[in-house]
C-alpha cells in the first residue's frame, strides 16, 4: 500500500514544471503512546480549558488567540484574523537556486521528506531534474507554502527520487556563541593529543542506523507486556558510580583497550581468511 502524501503540488525549475508529492521520511507514529487515566475509575481523562482567574470551563467558541504584551495584558486575535495571515498557496515548489551539497549547515535542518513524481506523466521530467542534479553534484533551494507557512526546503537526489528537508529560519537557530561563551580557549598538545588521536583512529567506523536501538521504547514495550502478563515489575538498580580518575591515566587506559580490540578484530579477520573452504558435496 502506497503511503499517503503530506502535500501535492509542482516542482518548478525555470520553465520546467513537474507534478510531485511529498511524503514523510521520518515519523514518530510507531512509538508507544499513553493516555492519562483516572486511577480510581479506570476511565480516560479529558483535557478541559478553564479560565485562569475564575477557574470556570471555557467553551471552544469562546477561545481565541492572544499575544501577551505585558503581565496579564493580551492582544486578542479572532480566528478569521489569524486565517488572514496565512499566506496564499499556489502549490508550487519553486527552485530559487542550486548550491553545493554541503553549503547548508546541518543546524538548519528541520524535518526530512521524500519527493516523488505524483503521476506517470511526470516521471520523465522528474528523472531529468534528479539526474541533472546528480551529474552536477548540487542541491536545490526551493520555497512553498507548506502546512500554513512559507517554508524553505533543501532538495537533494536520493536513490530513485529526491529528499526534501525543511530548513529552520535564521531566527530559529540559536547562536553558538551563547552556548560556547564560557568554554576556555585551551590548546591540547603532546602525548595527551597523540593518545586522543590514536583512540579516534582505532575506533573509526561507518554509520549503520540498524545498529542503534531506542532502548527506552524497547523498555516500555517490555513493561507493558509484563503488566499484561501479570509479572512482577522489578525496580531498576542504581548504576555504579564511576571513579574520578586522572585524565592522562584514562587516556592511556583507553588507548590500551582500543589497541587490544583492534588487534583482536584484525586477528579474527585473518583467521577467517586463512580458514580452508569446505568443498561442495
Amino acid at each position: 500500500m502506497a503511503p499517503r502524501a503530506n502535500w501535492k503540488g509542482f516542482l518548478k525549475v525555470a520553465e520546467l514544471v513537474c507534478p510531485v508529492a511529498l511524503y514523510t521520511a521520518a515519523s514518530t507514529s510507531e512509538r508507544i503512546t499513553f493516555h492519562t487515566i483516572n486511577r480510581a475509575t479506570g476511565h480516560r481523562v479529558n483535557r478541559i480549558f478553564i479560565d485562569g482567574d475564575s477557574g470556570k470551563p471555557v467553551e471552544k467558541e469562546d477561545q481565541v488567540k492572544g499575544y501577551e504584551v505585558g503581565p496579564g495584558d493580551y492582544v486578542v486575535l479572532e480566528p478569521e484574523e489569524v486565517a488572514a495571515a496565512v499566506p496564499e498557496s499556489d502549490k508550487t515548489l519553486s527552485v530559487d537556486a542550486f548550491i553545493r551539497n554541503d553549503d547548508v549547515d546541518d543546524l538548519y535542518f528541520d524535518k526530512p521528506y521524500y519527493l516523488a513524481p505524483s503521476d506517470r506523466h511526470a516521471e520523465e521530467a522528474f528523472a531529468l531534474i534528479r539526474d541533472g542534479m546528480k551529474a552536477k553534484k548540487v542541491a536545490a533551494l526551493a520555497q512553498t507554502v507548506l502546512f500554513r507557512r512559507v517554508r524553505t526546503l533543501l532538495i537533494r537526489p536520493h536513490g530513485d527520487g529526491l529528499a526534501a528537508t525543511t530548513l529552520n529560519f535564521d531566527y530559529e537557530v540559536r547562536s553558538a556563541k551563547d552556548a560556547f561563551d564560557e568554554v576556555p580557549d585551551m590548546k591540547i598538545k603532546g602525548e595527551m593529543l597523540e593518545l586522543a588521536e590514536h583512540i579516534i583512529e582505532t575506533k573509526k567506523g561507518k554509520f549503520d542506523p540498524s545498529e542503534f536501538h531506542d532502548r527506552y521504547e524497547a523498555a516500555l514495550a517490555d513493561l507493558v507486556k509484563a503488566k499484561l502478563e501479570g509479572r512482577k515489575i522489578e525496580p531498576r538498580k542504581e548504576p555504579k558510580r564511576e571513579k574520578v580518575v586522572d585524565l592522562m591515566a584514562a587516556l592511556r587506559e583507553s588507548a590500551s583497550l582500543a589497541k587490544k580490540t583492534a588487534s583482536g578484530s584484525t586477528k579474527a579477520r585473518a583467521e577467517r581468511t586463512a580458514a580452508p573452504r569446505r568443498k561442495a558435496g
